[in-house]
């Protein structure tokens, strides 16, 4: 009897520790920093193709922002995808080239990029890299020249570090969520990369050479359409890389608005996840190819909070199994592993997260998972899809 049981229990250890045990080796390869390359020379032609829907209020700050970074030369495209406002109007007013679109039967975010695309591609001269930002985000000073500098020179993706703007005076979950977004964006980002791997595309600050861009298919209604983009280039050679000379920033949204675009972006991870990642492991296998294995390890692994939640619960079925007669090894080597977890998410707290992330509000992390509940059981009852705009403070 004791037997069955310990078995049970290094399944139920095993189920968990694989996808925690990624969690760490990616955490460790990108916690320490790296050093900067200054861009130099003169840079590639770029377009900046700005995706926006109902975007009236803010488009205007948006590319004012945008002139500020910008190279000389820097083309401007908006593409006002299905609005009901004057978001055309007020980008023309601000100086953009503008395009409109108007298909109810076909919304998201990758049929506005494509109908943006297509119009760089009638000329009269292409750019040599397109980058895409969204309508509610600010690039760093020299983020566009860095990006185009990488993206055109290796012929691949390029992606600036995307996270949410500092605001220690934003609710604790909505802290709680930019600091998980600066481990999964960056450090985790950062470790598959020095693995041999490649970085995720965050659907802003890309950057992407044209001739890629010119054949992807992005007239897709993914709700994680730079997701699946990153699996496509990878699998053709051309995995994105990371510029950690470039940043893109966003505003924090509210709490409700913030739990809803995780379940869109979560949803949609998960869904992804679902149908891609192991088809993606055996063909970097058999093609020994270390970036699609590395990216498929990558994607095996659940978000932070579902993550420590599966690996409670593992840990604590493990325990009830050892004192039903098991053996109490499994529950150790799964304590250890999560308690590895655990301390390197307080260095990454350390090396950089408190920006983000008040210690008050850390030690409501807890709570941060119970908030996250309705995310996951609503995956299993009604699956989020569609491109939803998210609100933010201005």
């Amino acid at each position: 009897m004791s037997g069955w049981l310990t078995a049970l229990a290094w399944l139920l250890v095993a189920a968990v520790a694989f996808p925690l045990g990624v969690f760490v080796v990616e955490l460790l390869a990108g916690i320490l920093p790296a050093r900067g390359r200054a861009s130099s020379g003169s840079g590639p032609s770029v377009a900046v193709l700005i995706p926006a829907h109902d975007e009236s209020a803010g488009i205007g700050a948006t590319l004012a922002a945008l002139a500020q970074v910008a190279p000389p030369g820097t083309r401007a495209l908006v593409v006002a995808d299905n609005c009901q406002d004057d978001t055309a109007a007020q980008a023309r007013a601000a100086g953009a080239e503008v395009i409109e679109r108007q298909d109810a039967s076909a919304r998201g975010k990758g049929y506005a990029l494509a109908f943006g695309r297509d119009h760089l591609a009638r000329g009269p001269a292409v750019p040599d890299v397109v980058v895409v930002l969204d309508a509610d985000c600010r690039l760093s000073p020299g983020s566009i020249e860095a990006l185009a500098q990488i993206a055109a020179a290796e012929g691949r993706p390029a992606q600036a570090i995307n996270l949410i703007a500092e605001d220690l005076s934003a609710p604790p979950m909505v802290q709680i969520g930019s600091f998980a977004m600066l481990v999964k964006n960056l450090y985790r980002s950062r470790g598959m990369q020095r693995l041999g791997g490649p970085a995720l595309l965050t659907g802003t600050g890309m950057a992407f050479p044209w001739a890629l861009i010119a054949r992807a298919e992005l007239a897709t209604g993914s709700i994680v359409e730079d997701l699946a983009l990153g699996i496509e280039l990878t699998r053709a050679g051309h995995p994105p890389r990371l510029v950690e000379s470039a940043g893109v920033r966003s505003a924090p949204a509210d709490m409700r608005d913030a739990l809803t675009q995780r379940t869109r972006w979560e949803h949609g991870f998960l869904e992804t996840v679902r149908g891609r990642a192991l088809p993606l492991l055996a063909s970097g296998l058999k093609r020994g190819s270390r970036a699609e294995v590395l990216l498929a390890l990558h994607l095996l692994v659940p978000p932070l909070a579902l993550l420590l939640m599966l690996a409670g619960a593992a840990l604590g079925g493990a325990a009830v199994l050892a004192l039903a007669g098991g053996s109490v090894v499994p529950a150790l080597v799964l304590a250890g592993l999560l308690g590895l977890a655990l301390l390197l998410v307080l260095a990454a707290w350390v090396a950089g997260g408190r920006a983000y992330l008040s210690g008050g509000a850390l030690l409501r992390a807890p709570l941060y998972v119970l908030w996250k509940l309705p995310v996951y059981a609503g995956f299993l009852r009604k699956r989020k899809v569609g491109w939803t705009r998210t609100p933010r403070r201005p």
